[in-house]
């Protein structure tokens, strides 16, 4: 049976925010994965536009191809949800960059779920 755990993202400090510093690809690490082919990390990311203009936020989803990225514009003041419990293991990664520097801060969990 499996077991399931809440877990912080690996790039958030004790549950702080994430600032979204990077502006391109190769962005701000939000999480990194387990590092197993069985168990997986369900994802659940919000952001939050600290502007007071919109900012497009791009999620690489474990690669920096084009059509591997989440891209959301995000209007100021406001916190969307970007990542509804989006699965991903085998330590990928999920980084974010958006169009203006230090707008965008992350906050989120993950469901841990290990079949073991």
């Amino acid at each position: 049976m499996a077991t399931i755990s809440k877990q912080l993202l690996s790039a958030s400090t004790d549950g702080d925010f994430i600032k979204i510093a990077a502006t391109a690809s190769a962005g701000t690490l939000i999480h990194q994965a387990v590092a197993s082919a069985t168990d997986i990390d369900e994802v659940w990311i919000y952001a939050c536009n600290t502007d007071t203009t919109a900012v497009t936020l791009t999620l690489e989803w474990s690669s920096t191809a084009v059509d591997d990225n989440l891209k959301v514009n995000i209007n100021p003041n406001e916190t969307v949800l970007v990542a509804p419990g989006i699965p991903i293991r085998n330590s990928l990664q999920i980084k974010g960059f958006a169009t203006i520097a230090n707008k965008i801060n992350i906050l989120g969990y993950v469901n841990r779920i290990d079949v073991s």
